[in-house]
């Protein structure tokens, strides 16, 4: 099928990559005339692994193309998808403008039959609102959809690809016939092979199709919400039985290993930390907390999720505080800058938030991240950025695990203590070995383990040598 995307931020691109790559002729709009010449060239403006590689393809095959001009992106299209922002104010309320500008666009230009569909994260009656402006410049004549995206930075090309569910809102039966049509191909699994070992080793035996659930617009606009609602109350609560471990002498890593282990809940997202960034999570819950309070709900436990995870950035100052007393001057090395590993967003990012409060106490703050080589203000002027772990560690009296980069479970730890100053290791995401780290001569804090040592699996096997029950 013939298909448009009016937006090349991360979403969009993404899912505007895959579906050329697996054989839809895909072309993408966008106003900023400096991405789209910079997509050209088969270079993505942000990090996302898999993504390059199958830009390249697409533009190589002539699949994939970018376009500053409506009339060229949009009228031949069989569906156009509307990928833009939805940022949402400190109340919850989500700006529509940009879905508003991207449909009067698609109005315009979108040919008899075409079908609109929203990708991008808006509250229940956007779908609505979208029919509402098509049909008092159309008529019936171009149909609305909802296709709620559920991509996580640094896996979204595997999880656009070998997804979970797809999810779509349709108001007529024939509009679920035209999506099925465009994911086909990976409903049944039939992926293109240039996709990465990722995607393939996430798909490898399996034989039954991705569940394709077909919806109203609202139970669709809806799910996204649920989805990272629930996510987000999942790490709260485990970040809130490490607060109580903490106090109590258990080590939340056994326990959130064991709670796991139960079919009914599972291990993901079960990782006490200091909790959740990005720009997907803090907007998405706050937009859902505001939808139920502005109609008179009370959303006792997305209120409490955000609490719970605001507490989680003041924890790592409050361990500097207990063990180095007073962070005046002190010197405070940071490894990692982005919200989460495999990507080079900042945006709501733990570390720039915990920078801020240091740098309010008058602590000196140097950092090292993978991607991350410079910072926007005011934080350029809060945090050193540093070559490498090393020359972050350089001096300081505390060095502070931020951010799970791969690379940082790899690292010389008696080199950085070599370095140091001071001897405290504050792992804000539990990913360094208690016991490696003391070894090294750190004194090590982890969330929710503090003072325990390293834990194993063990599984005792019965007489017979089958697996106990």
């Amino acid at each position: 099928m013939d298909i448009a995307v009016i937006g090349a931020g991360h979403v969009g691109l993404v899912s505007a990559a895959c579906l050329a790559a697996v054989g839809h002729p895909t072309r993408v709009l966008d106003i900023d005339e400096t991405r789209i010449e910079q997509l050209r060239s088969g270079r993505s403006p942000f990090l996302e692994p898999g993504l390059d590689e199958l830009l390249v393809w697409g533009l190589t095959h002539e699949q994939l193309s970018f376009h500053t001009d409506p009339s060229a992106a949009l009228s031949q299209a069989d569906l156009v998808f509307l990928c833009v922002d939805t940022p949402n104010d400190a109340r919850g309320s989500v700006d529509l403008s940009a879905v508003v500008s991207a449909t009067r666009t698609a109005v315009r230009h979108v040919k008899d039959g075409a079908v609109v569909v929203n990708r991008s994260t808006a509250p229940v009656g956007t779908a609505e609102y979208i029919r509402s402006i098509l049909e008092e410049q159309r008529g019936d004549v171009v149909d609305v959809a909802v296709n709620p995206e559920f991509l996580a930075e640094g896996t979204a090309v595997r999880d656009f690809l070998a997804p979970d569910r797809i999810v779509v809102g349709v108001w007529h039966g024939g509009t679920a016939d035209s999506l099925y049509a465009v994911y086909e191909p990976i409903i049944t699994r039939r992926l293109p092979s240039m996709a990465g070992d990722d995607v393939h080793q996430r798909v490898a035996g399996g034989t039954e199709l991705v569940p394709f659930l077909v919806s109203n617009p609202s139970t669709a606009e809806l799910t996204k919400y649920a989805a990272n609602a629930f996510l987000a109350v999942k790490i709260s609560f485990i970040n809130e039985i490490a607060s109580i471990a903490e106090e109590l002498g258990g080590d939340v890593t056994v326990i959130a290993h064991a709670v796991g282990l139960d079919r009914r809940i599972g291990p993901h997202f079960l990782r006490a930390g200091i909790g959740w960034g990005g720009s997907c999570f803090p907007k998405d819950i706050l937009a859902l907390q505001g939808m139920a309070e502005t109609r008179g709900l009370a959303a006792r436990m997305l209120r409490a999720a955000n609490e719970v995870n605001a507490q989680q950035r003041h924890w790592v100052v409050q361990m500097l505080q207990r063990h180095l007393k007073t962070l005046v001057g002190r010197r405070v090395g940071l490894l990692g800058l982005t919200f989460k590993p495999n990507t080079d967003d900042l945006r709501n990012a733990p570390a720039l938030e915990i920078a801020a409060e240091l740098s309010h106490l008058n602590a000196r703050i140097q950092a090292f991240d993978p991607v991350v080589k410079s910072l926007p203000p005011p934080f350029d002027q809060m945090i050193e950025v540093t070559e490498d772990a090393v020359a972050a560690a350089r001096g300081a009296e505390a060095l502070i695990v931020v951010t799970e980069w791969p690379e940082f479970g790899q690292l010389d730890l008696a080199a950085l203590r070599s370095v140091m100053r001071g001897s405290l290791l504050v792992d804000g995401r539990n990913f360094v070995d208690p016991e490696s780290a003391r070894d090294a001569g750190f004194d090590y804090l982890g969330v929710g383990r503090v003072g325990t040592p390293a834990f194993s699996v063990k599984i005792r096997e019965g007489a017979t040598g089958s697996g106990g029950e």
